[in-house]
């Protein structure tokens, strides 16, 4: 019941927040705009940050890990998204679905599946307060 409520928190805080700064990964395609970030006072020490990432066609991240602390729900605004996570399949994620990503996670495939039309997801992080990056990529 909690998680739920978290993620109705974050999509709600997508769609009445205002526009943040830019958090840019290695691709000039691909923009990353902090929509929400708050403590969450029931959870001690964990905070919710909820970023939107719209990519260009054909648009990718380099592969990648999270905060080490950091549990993920990825939600597919528009369009359609490929991605991997650790030794799972490699996949197509549709407008409309979504899949998570435990701490720890190796986020070796998130790329647009689209080479002609554009992507957006909501990522939605829960992770100790003042963790971070919240995105490294892998060398």
């Amino acid at each position: 019941m909690k998680i739920r409520t978290i993620i109705a928190a974050a999509c709600a805080a997508l769609a009445f927040s205002m526009a943040g700064p830019n958090y840019a990964h290695d691709s000039e395609a691909q923009t990353v705009t902090k929509n929400f970030e708050a403590a969450i006072p029931n959870v001690p020490g964990k905070s919710l940050i909820a970023v939107e990432v719209d990519y260009a066609p054909g648009a990718a991240s380099v592969p990648h890990t999270h905060a080490k602390s950091a549990f993920i729900y990825a939600y597919v605004i528009s369009g359609a998204i490929e991605s991997k996570v650790n030794d799972g399949e490699t996949r197509i994620y549709r407008a409309g679905e979504s899949w998570s990503e435990p701490p720890g996670a190796i986020h070796s495939t998130s790329r647009n599946a689209s080479n002609t039309e554009p992507a957006k997801l909501l990522a939605v992080f829960v992770l100790d307060t003042y963790d971070g990056p919240l995105t490294t990529p892998i060398k």
